[in-house]
């Protein structure tokens, strides 16, 4: 079947923006195939720096006929309401409709088939449309047309069936510039300026090839990666693995031609990190280890030329710019090691971390004291773990980290060793912003785990106590990013940090270091006014009293907890841990280990996953069930404790001994943390459950017993409860 060609030629797109606009311009090309009622077999996108290209194959060469039919009115209507009917459907008489029974009485029906035109027609129509749909993050104007696209458009190749399509692209829609419809495309800009005329989407991809033009980008990340693995080797060198930078790189050239250049020894001695960072952002070239792991003066660079002299001049080019970067970045490097880090901390001061929340200095102060307090718990130096708090942040006024700033807390280690800290806290300094994601490694050192989780915490404390929270998918200060690490270094650390006191903690420095604000800048309008010092004082208690007030603020307590509910289950889905689980232990309440938490949930999980766990669910649901639809239908409420006397069979005495055995026992286990002996506990009521229901007669004739009867219904449900809240499990 006929096949649909299409490619926009442009200025070079930028490379974040291709894979999107690709899968884009499918969707709504094919979007609008399938509104036209055009089938097809398949649609393939492709993407270099300069063109967008489409093939779609299996596009029939004429749409189908449509019928259409009109319901008309009743056979027998007056002839006033039958002549309108056919008039609207252009018919002449009642011989061109057609007799239906419709609900046992007949109606006219007109019934007309619209023979399907040629589809090159509807295809036109689709592709204007859609290039003039196709969004880009930033798009501009060029000549005077409203048209907006990424970069100036200069041709729009568009082949169907192996002729050029009929038609013309409109610049913005109707009566506006427009491009015509061709056949001919160009080859790379420089190597193959020429245009050559194409049939097919094999055709097109053959002479893009030969005009050094490799479309798909897989391709061109292949060769990438292949022909500078291959140059890396002949070197006796590694490339180091940067998928991001590949695929960056992808998107920049046509035709890549793998070449490598020298680091001058003189910047060597400069951080690796540095360098990687430098050769990395600025140049997108590729750095290069040796067999060891060290970084190797060398780097690999990808140009978009063939050249005679095969790239020796691009090379030293490259070469020569790359010296000037790493110059300047020597000159910081050489430069912020004058002044001890330590020296650099008051200056925070004068960093606006958040207006409400105050400079960098004053968080810098929270994190150091929330440190100090969660030492005990992770056994880490509290002196280092003071030192490093200190420290953390003070490489942001660096000449270094001021270039790049992606290099925060790497050059504050490197700048800490140098001025003879120890090890732990220079560590701590770099790794305190771990983890910023999931494929990021996780602390483990007692220091770097410390003030990793104090900074965390003061971040989501301080931005929920003035209500700065994530909304749907805004969350602009990585709030949901700084749960994720907060439980990630809980857990894999194995840390039993009661999250409760430590957000009270939080909290209430927050508040105290909002107070000493408001008190400093009182002072200031006190002195300004050239109040005496009662007067003063009189203002001061003012200001402490409103801080009392501050109490309320602790809502965000519960708030914070059920956040980290949230992000607990994210973490856990890909592990296959189920969310009600987690409901199920989290509804009790009362439990902010996390660890712990999920020491109950995996016993939780083995229970249910038994066959007495699956059964007593079962059992617990059919009795919840019957209590509820008894409360509702006699308006009360049976949740109080039955009473042993009036038990008048001896199933009912055996469950009810059963209950208060297996209560004792769960909470004797989960005191001492046994959550495994809390389930067998747990378990042990499946045979009286099963021998209750099976005997037992719930809705007796006599109310009294009854009502004893759902009392004791409903004490399974609470027994149940000391481990979990098993109305939250799904299923089953």
């Amino acid at each position: 079947m006929p096949e649909l060609l299409l490619e926009l030629l442009s200025e070079e797109i930028p490379a974040r923006m291709q894979a999107r606009a690709a899968e884009d311009l499918k969707r709504l090309v094919t979007e609008g195939l399938e509104k036209a009622g055009l089938d097809f077999d398949s649609a393939h996108a492709y993407v270099t720096p300069r063109r967008l290209a489409l093939v779609v194959d299996g596009i029939p060469a004429k749409q189908p006929d449509v019928t259409e039919e009109r319901k008309g009115p009743r056979v027998g209507s007056p002839d006033k309401a039958i002549e309108g009917f056919l008039k609207s459907a252009g018919l002449a008489s009642l011989d061109e409709c057609e007799k239906r029974e419709v609900k046992g009485n007949e109606f006219w029906f007109a019934v007309s088939t619209k023979k399907g035109g040629p589809s090159t027609e509807a295809i036109t129509q689709t592709l204007d449309a859609a290039i003039n749909k196709l969004a880009w993050p930033k798009s501009m104007r060029w000549a005077n047309n409203p048209f907006r696209w990424v970069r100036p458009l200069h041709n729009v190749a568009a082949v169907f069936s192996g002729k050029t399509l009929a038609g013309d692209l409109s610049l913005g829609g109707q009566g506006t510039e427009m491009i015509a419809f061709r056949n001919r495309t160009f080859g790379h800009r420089f190597l193959a300026p020429k245009s050559f005329a194409v049939k097919s989407f094999a055709d097109y991809t053959a002479k893009l090839k030969d005009a050094h033009v490799l479309l798909d980008p897989a391709d061109r990340r292949a060769k990438i990666e292949k022909d500078a693995t291959a140059r890396a080797k002949r070197a006796g060198l590694v490339l180091r693995d940067d998928p991001a930078l590949l695929d960056e790189v992808t998107g920049l050239i046509e035709w890549p031609v793998v070449l490598m250049g020298r680091i001058d020894e003189a910047f060597m001695d400069v951080p690796p990190e540095v360098l990687i960072t430098s050769m990395r952002s600025h140049q997108k070239y590729f750095a290069l280890t040796d067999a060891k792991g060290n970084l190797a003066p060398r780097f690999i660079l990808v140009a978009n030329m063939v050249t005679a002299d095969k790239g020796k001049a691009i090379v030293a080019g490259n070469e020569r710019v790359l010296r000037a970067r790493l110059s300047d970045a020597k000159f910081f490097w050489d430069q912020d090691r004058k002044h001890a880090l330590s020296s650099r901390v008051p200056a925070l001061n004068n960093i606006i971390y958040h207006e409400r929340l105050g400079a960098l200095g004053d968080k810098v102060d929270r994190i150091g004291a929330l440190a100090a307090e969660l030492s005990t718990i992770t056994g880490a130096d509290r002196d280092q773990v003071r030192s490093a708090a200190r420290l953390a942040k003070a490489d942001l006024t660096t000449e270094m980290v001021g270039e790049f700033p992606e290099l925060q807390g790497v050059m504050g280690r490197y700048y800490a060793l140098h001025d003879g800290e120890h090890a732990e806290v220079a560590d701590a300094v770099a790794e305190h912003y771990a983890p910023q994601g999931p494929n990021d490694q996780c602390p483990t050192a007692p220091v770097s785990v410390t003030v990793a989780l104090a900074d965390k915490l003061d971040t989501l404390t301080g931005f929920w106590t003035i209500g700065e929270t994530p909304t749907g998918s805004r969350d602009p200060y990585g709030l949901r990013r700084a749960a994720l690490g907060v439980i990630r270094l809980i857990l894999e650390n194995d840390l039993r940090l009661p999250l409760v006191p430590v957000i009270n903690a939080a909290t209430q420095m927050v508040l105290d270091q909002q107070l000493r604000e408001n008190v400093l800048e009182t002072r200031a309008a006190l002195d300004d006014l050239g109040l005496d010092e009662h007067v003063a004082v009189e203002t001061l208690e003012v200001e402490v009293e409103d801080h009392d007030r501050y109490g309320e603020i602790y809502a965000v307590v519960p708030e914070l907890l059920g956040f980290f509910a949230d992000r607990l289950k994210v973490h856990l889905r890909g592990q296959g841990v189920r969310h009600d689980h987690i409901d199920a232990v989290f509804a009790l309440g009362g439990e902010d280990d996390i660890v712990r938490l999920l020491a109950r949930v995996d016993a939780l999980a083995k229970f249910l996953d038994s066959e007495d766990g699956a059964n007593l669910l079962i059992a617990y649901r059919r009795a919840a069930n019957i209590v509820r639809i008894e409360e509702k239908k006699d308006d009360t409420s049976y949740d109080q404790a039955p009473d042993p006397a009036a038990f008048a069979q001896a199933e009912e005495k055996a469950l009810g001994a059963a209950l208060q055995t297996a209560a004792a026992a769960m909470d004797t286990a989960i005191e001492r943390e046994d959550f495994a002996a809390a389930m067998a506990a747990l378990s042990k009521l499946r045979g009286p459950v099963d021998i209750f229901f099976d005997e037992v007669t719930v809705n007796a004739d006599d109310g009294t017993l009854r009502a004893n009867r759902l009392r004791l219904l409903s004490a399974i449900k609470a027994t149940m409860a000391h481990v979990a809240d098993f109305s939250k499990i799904e299923g089953g």
